[in-house]
């Protein structure tokens, strides 16, 4: 079981009271004998009703910003797994305040990693996105650098830290989703979409717990992880949940794609498939010049052939409507539970 690499753990989770921080602690919680729980975040109200929600003798609660290198070294003395996901991501308001980005997503990033390397955490995941992949908006592009900064970092300490990076599309669950904001307002008359052929990558909340999981089970510094998600056009939930409600076209948003890659083409190149994953291996790498470490990789996984990508609109990767009608019924079930 994945969750055994946290047994007898300590864990810290930056952006831990997001939506993916605060479900991911629970899962833990529930799931593994993790020894401690540290939430680092800088938003003190959702500290103290994560805190009064959560009643669990494992956690601590660390106020701070991944902007703040010193306040990182003190948070990090004594942690063992570091989970990084703290992130500005927002697409639209990011275009408009892009240094605000830059100073969470990449400079926080490389803080994440000195505080790592210096603290001498064993492993470090950065949970990055499916716009980190031939970015064309400002947050896609600052994730691609932070996922840099990540593979990177495995040349220094002699691989005594080790980093890699998860990656992964749309959330269901996740706060400000399409799909919650569609089910909120059932009754509207009209509704606005930005074009019918956009399709989108979306996994269940529990997917990604699992695939930072594995990550941390497998990784041996320098991949990025990445689940074979199914894809969905954007119209189709229109279908689903307001079926009766007139469109309207407003078109594509400021930095927004039709469609999404997981895996671009150059990844592909030196990237192996698994069942229900893709890792892509570092390409050039001091610390992976031992290649028994990625050996496992390539014995167990399958080449993929030339030219592969992995985007929402790839043929056969379509989800099913039995599929949507599920995610939306989890969604209901979540905003229910709010």
């Amino acid at each position: 079981m994945e969750n055994s690499i946290l047994k007898g753990k300590t864990l810290l989770v930056t952006g831990g009271t997001g939506s993916f921080g605060k479900n991911f602690i629970k899962y833990i919680l529930e799931k593994s004998e993790v020894k401690k729980i540290i939430v680092f975040s800088r938003d003190e109200l959702k500290q103290s009703q994560m805190e009064a929600e959560i009643k669990d003798d494992r956690m601590r609660y660390f106020l701070g910003d991944v902007r703040d290198l010193p306040r990182l070294q003190r948070a990090f003395h004594g942690v063992d797994i570091v989970v990084h996901a703290a992130a500005l991501k927002q697409v639209p308001a990011l275009e408009y305040n892009p240094f605000e980005a830059v100073k969470t997503n990449i400079m926080g990033s490389q803080n994440v990693i000195d505080a790592a390397i210096d603290n001498g955490v064993e492993k470090v995941v950065l949970v990055s996105t499916d716009k980190a992949a031939m970015p064309v908006n400002l947050y896609g592009s600052t994730k691609l650098c932070a996922e840099k900064l990540f593979i990177a970092a495995n040349a220094y300490g002699a691989g005594s830290t080790l980093f890699s990076v998860v990656r992964y599309g749309n959330v269901v669950g996740s706060r400000g989703s399409i799909v919650e904001h569609l089910i909120r307002n059932r009754d509207a008359k009209t509704v606005y979409i930005t074009d019918e052929r956009m399709t989108r990558f979306w996994i269940h909340i529990e997917r990604s717990f699992e695939i930072v999981l594995f990550a941390l089970k497998h990784m041996e510094g320098g991949e990025i992880f990445i689940p074979k998600a199914q894809a969905m056009k954007v119209a189709d939930l229109f279908d689903i949940i307001v079926p009766n409600a007139k469109r309207e076209v407003m078109g594509i948003r400021p930095g927004e794609k039709l469609h999404e890659v997981l895996l671009t083409r150059e990844e592909g190149r030196h990237a192996v498939g698994f069942s229900d994953y893709f890792v892509v291996l570092p390409e050039k790498h001091p610390h992976m010049t031992d290649t028994t470490k990625m050996g496992k990789y390539l014995e167990e996984g399958d080449t993929l052939e030339e030219g592969f990508h992995f985007s929402s609109d790839n043929e056969g990767n379509d989800m099913s409507e039995e599929e949507l009608l599920r995610i939306v019924k989890r969604m209901e079930n979540l905003i229910n539970q709010v």
